[in-house]
Order: structure tokens, then sequence, then C-alpha cells
């Protein structure tokens, strides 16, 4: 897939600032591949002044996880994703949009979502490629 500079067409910097993503958190990122939108996680690292990590020191902020239909099932992911996330932080699950190779059914996501201790609060259409599903755990397991 080829990826043109700006192929967002300016929506990705005001993706970073819906996703509630400031300057100074940590992002963590799972899923990579050469088919992640690139505007978007330049969009992400201008938004924390910094670089998204791989690997986890200490408890990250955010976990920018990116997923298709062929990586396995979505509660895997989301689960690894809980893995350095902080009590307080939260998943955005980008998967690509309908009619896009790799997409994944809402209904997965909703159930993966469950299955994983998780509560879905949002959806955002963040670029022409991707959507993003916002997740964080239930209030109550929070500390």
């Amino acid at each position: 897939m080829t990826t043109n500079a700006g192929s967002s067409g300016g929506r990705t910097a005001p993706a970073a600032d819906r996703l509630n993503v400031r300057e100074g958190m940590v992002v963590q990122e799972l899923g990579w591949d050469d088919d992640v939108d690139d505007d978007l996680r330049i969009a992400f690292e201008d938004a924390i002044d910094g670089e998204l990590v791989e690997e986890a020191v200490e408890a990250v902020d955010v976990v920018l996880l990116w997923w298709r239909d062929g990586d396995g099932d979505v509660v895997d992911g989301l689960v690894d994703a809980l893995t350095d996330l902080s009590n307080s932080g939260f998943i955005w699950l980008m998967t690509p949009k309908v009619g896009r190779e790799g997409h994944v059914d809402p209904a997965d996501i909703a159930e993966g979502a469950v299955t994983a201790g998780l509560s879905l609060t949002t959806t955002a259409a963040l670029s022409e490629d991707w959507a993003a599903s916002k997740l964080v755990r239930p209030k109550g397991s929070r500390r």
C-alpha cells in the first residue's frame, strides 16, 4: 500500500485532538505494520511531543493498537494491550474501515471488549482507511 504524505486531507491533527492525546503522555504502539496510516502516527507523535514506544519501561497512558481481521482474536490483542496500560489509561483500537482489507466487524470489537473486561466508549473515523474505538477499564476496576 502506498501512503502519500498528507493523504488524510489535514484531518489527522484534529483527529489526535479528538483522541484526547496531549503533550507528555506516554503512548505505546502495538500491531504496527506497513499498512498503518503514517500521517495519523505522526499526528499522535506531534500531540505528545515525543515518539510512540513499542516496549514500555513503565505504565503507559494510552495504547495505540492497530488490529486487522487476520491478526487473530481481538480479545487476545486487547488483553495484551492491558499489560503496560496504567489503571487510568485507555486503548485506541485502530481497525480498517468497512470495505477495506482487514476490516473487523464492530460486533467482534464490542464482544471482545466485554470479554477482555473493557468498556467501549467512543468510535471515530480518523482517516480515509482507519477507524478508532476507545476502550477503557470499567470505572469500578480503576484505582
